[in-house]
């Protein structure tokens, strides 16, 4: 998103993610309009998420990093995370 917004010709943008996003696009592309697509859509878990605990599990693995999901959710998640990959340069 940062890379889009910084080489968009647009002054307009509506985010549709959490909108702890808005801050980084604002800082980044001065003189451009991010708008949310929901003011609401907050997420604590998102939060949580620090670059020391990016580093930590991407240096030690463990368990403690180890996301479970049923096979359920995780085959419908499996599409528009593909997607999203497709798409990206």
């Amino acid at each position: 998103m940062l890379k889009h917004a910084h080489e968009s010709d647009a002054h307009e943008f509506i985010v549709a993610t959490e909108t702890g996003m808005l801050h980084p696009l604002e800082k980044e592309n001065p003189g451009k309009r991010f708008v949310p697509a929901n003011a609401q859509a907050v997420c604590g878990y998102m939060k949580m998420i620090t670059l020391p605990k990016v580093r930590d599990a991407l240096r030690d693995g463990g368990d403690d990093y180890t996301v479970k999901v049923h096979p359920d959710v995780a085959e419908r998640a499996r599409v528009p995370i593909e997607r999203m990959v497709a798409i990206s340069p």
